[in-house]
């Protein structure tokens, strides 16, 4: 299966929710390319980029497992190649 690249931006407002969270992108772990978090203190979220290398079932199956977390936004962007 061909594999593409994303940037998955989540946005954490509950912060009991962070350990699901890393749960769930440690299991995808063999497709991150990388990640970078950002607390946002005056809102009282935090936001994340997680960058993948995957085919577009595995990154859609991890973008709806975030999603699923309560207190957790997740979007992805695909790149066209």
């Amino acid at each position: 299966m061909e594999s593409r690249v994303a940037v998955i931006s989540i946005i954490v407002e509950n912060s009991d929710a962070v350990g699901r969270l890393n749960d769930v992108l440690h299991a995808y772990g063999e497709y991150i390319i990388g990640r970078m978090g950002i607390p946002y203190r005056a809102k009282n979220i935090s936001i994340i980029s997680v960058a993948v290398d995957a085919p577009a079932d595995k990154i859609n199956a991890l973008t709806g497992a975030l999603g699923r977390i309560s207190g957790i936004t997740a979007k992805a962007a695909y790149s066209k190649s």
